[in-house]
């Protein structure tokens, strides 16, 4: 198989895993995704994260969940970086950690992710993990779209 066979099938078995986990058939969705994010796909690792984490499609595996979400943020993926942010915030597969839920946060809200330019306004307003700033609250609000 060429390496743009390969490519493609991927791109296929990623499409089909994505639609099966957007429909909720997590045990054919961590089928198709978990070679994949074995091989190092941002999107798959994300969303094999999500089910690890929530028991989708199997047994709910923390290990694994920050595994794979940690995989998955540290190539930049927005949205598991603001999973990370989360699972530091709340203290879900990790020992809660607000410094670090600072620095998570911040890596999704400066790639624009109005969720986690909320949750850095809120957590500089309330001094989480971050000495109290209004200031600095004030600027991740806005950027989130609105004034608090």
């Amino acid at each position: 198989m060429s390496d743009d066979e390969q490519k493609e099938r991927e791109e296929i078995e990623l499409a089909s895993g994505i639609a099966a986990f957007e429909t909720k058939q997590f045990s054919r969705a961590i089928q198709l995704l978990s070679p994949l994010a074995e091989c190092g796909n941002a999107e798959a690792q994300h969303r094999v994260a999500i089910m690890c984490q929530n028991g989708l499609g199997g047994v709910r595996n923390e290990a694994k969940a920050l595994q794979w979400m940690r995989a998955a943020a540290d190539q930049g993926h927005a949205l598991a970086c603001h999973g990370m942010g989360f699972m530091y915030l709340q203290g879900e597969c990790v020992e809660r950690n607000g410094q670090e839920a600072v620095k998570w946060f911040r890596r999704a809200a400066e790639q624009g992710l109005a969720g986690s330019q909320t949750t850095l306004g809120m957590m500089y307003a309330e001094g989480n993990g971050v000495e109290k700033d209004p200031e600095e609250a004030g600027k991740w609000y806005r950027m989130a779209g609105f004034e608090r």
